[in-house]
C-alpha cells in the first residue's frame, strides 16, 4: 500500500475548500494477492534516532472536550481557535466542516482506546501524558509502536465520521451508496441506511494527512523519511477501517420468516481493526531512505513473493449468524489464513 508523498513544493499551509475535498474513488484492494503484498508492509520503522519533531498534535482532541458549533452563543471564540494541536491545513479544514471536529476527537478517543487494550500486557501500554503530544517523547521514534499508533488513530476517524454521516449528524455526508456487492443473493435488497465509508475515508485523508503534507522537509533527510513513514502508516488504518466493513442485512416477512432480507454496508467492529493492525505490527518492516528519496526495505532479503510462491492470504467470510427477534439477522466476519496456489 504504497503513498507518496504529493506536498506543494511551496511551504506553508494547503487552502483547502469543500469544493476541493478529493473525491476520487478508494482504490479498495479486493483481489487476496495483491492485498497480501501491499499489507505485508503496511508499517514503516524509520530509524531509532530521536528526531525533533512537532510536539503538538490533532490527538491531543481525544483529551479535549469539543462542544458542538450550535452550542456556542454569540460572541464566544470560535471553536476551531480553542482546538490545540492543529496544523494550519487542520485548522482551515476545522473552520469548514465544524461540525465534523468532534468526531474526529471520538476517533482519536476510539483509536487511543484501542491502542491500549491491544498494548495492555506490554512494557509499553500506549500510555498518554496530561498534554498536546497525547503520547510524549515515544512518538519522536520511528518505531513499531509509533507505526501502530499513527495507523489506528486514522482508522478510528474513518470509523467515526462514516457513523456520523449514517446517523445523519454532518451535513456533508449521508448514508452509503455503495455498490451492491456481486456476490449478494439476487432476491435480497440491497439498500438501508449503511455507514458511509467511502465518506469517512476521504475526509481522513483530508484531515490526517494534511500536517504532513504541509512540511517540506529536503528530499532523502531523515525528516522526509519519517514524514513519508507517518503518511504510509495513517494510510495503513485507513485501508484497514476501509476493507473491512462488510453486509449487513434485516429480515423481512410475516411474523418474523425472514421471506426478504434488505442488506447494507456496515463498519466492522472496531476491536477488529485493532486486532487486524496489531497482527502488522508484529510483522513490521523497518524502512530507510534510498537514494532516490523513497522509502525503501532495510532487509532486501524480504523480496516480495513470485509468482512460483504461495501467497498466504486471509479470506473473509460471513459466519455464525443468528436471528434476533424482530426481524433481523447478525453474522460475525470470520478470518482463516489459507495456502493460495498460483499457476506459472
Amino acid at each position: 500500500m504504497s503513498q507518496q508523498q504529493t506536498s506543494s513544493p511551496r511551504s506553508g499551509c494547503v487552502a483547502v475548500t469543500r469544493r476541493t475535498m478529493d473525491t476520487r474513488p478508494v482504490r479498495r484492494w479486493r483481489t487476496g494477492v495483491l492485498r497480501h503484498l501491499l499489507l505485508a508492509a503496511a508499517f514503516l520503522a524509520c530509524s531509532s534516532q530521536l528526531l525533533v519533531v512537532d510536539a503538538n498534535s490533532w490527538w491531543s482532541l481525544a483529551l479535549t472536550p469539543i462542544q458542538r458549533p450550535e452550542m456556542y452563543i454569540i460572541g464566544a471564540q470560535p471553536l476551531c481557535s480553542q482546538l490545540s494541536g492543529l496544523s494550519q491545513g487542520q485548522r482551515k479544514l476545522c473552520q469548514l466542516y465544524q461540525d465534523h471536529m468532534v468526531h474526529i476527537g471520538d476517533g482519536a478517543k476510539t483509536g487511543i482506546k484501542e491502542c491500549q487494550f491491544q498494548f495492555r500486557q506490554r512494557r509499553w501500554n500506549c500510555s498518554t501524558v496530561d498534554n498536546t503530544s497525547v503520547f510524549g517523547r515515544v512518538m519522536q521514534i520511528g518505531s513499531r509502536e509509533t507505526a501502530f499508533t499513527y495507523a489506528i488513530s486514522a482508522a478510528g476517524v474513518v470509523n467515526a465520521v462514516s457513523r456520523a454521516c449514517r446517523e445523519g449528524e454532518l451535513s456533508t455526508c449521508g448514508c452509503s451508496r455503495s455498490a451492491r456487492p456481486r456476490d449478494l443473493p439476487r432476491d435480497w435488497l440491497w439498500g438501508g441506511c449503511g455507514d458511509n465509508v467511502h465518506y469517512g475515508y476521504r475526509f481522513a485523508r483530508e484531515f490526517v494527512d494534511a500536517r504532513e503534507r504541509e512540511k517540506n522537509y529536503p528530499r532523502g533527510s531523515l525528516e522526509h523519511a519519517r514524514t513519508l513513514m507517518n503518511l504510509q502508516n495513517n494510510e495503513a488504518g485507513r485501508q484497514a477501517a476501509y476493507n473491512l466493513a462488510n453486509v449487513a442485512c434485516k429480515c423481512h416477512g410475516v411474523s418474523g420468516s425472514c421471506s426478504l432480507k434488505t442488506c447494507w454496508l456496515q463498519l466492522a467492529d472496531f476491536r477488529s481493526v485493532g486486532e487486524f493492525l496489531k497482527e502488522k505490527y508484529d510483522s513490521a518492516a523497518a524502512m530507510r531512505i534510498g537514494r532516490k528519496g523513497k522509502l525503501e526495505l532495510v532487509e532486501k532479503r524480504f523480496n516480495p513473493p513470485g509468482p512460483e510462491d504461495l501467497f498466504k492470504i486471509y479470506k473473509h467470510e460471513r459466519c455464525h449468524c443468528k436471528f434476533h427477534w424482530c426481524c433481523y439477522v447478525k453474522c460475525k466476519r470470520c478470518s482463516t489464513l489459507v495456502d493460495q496456489f498460483v499457476c506459472k
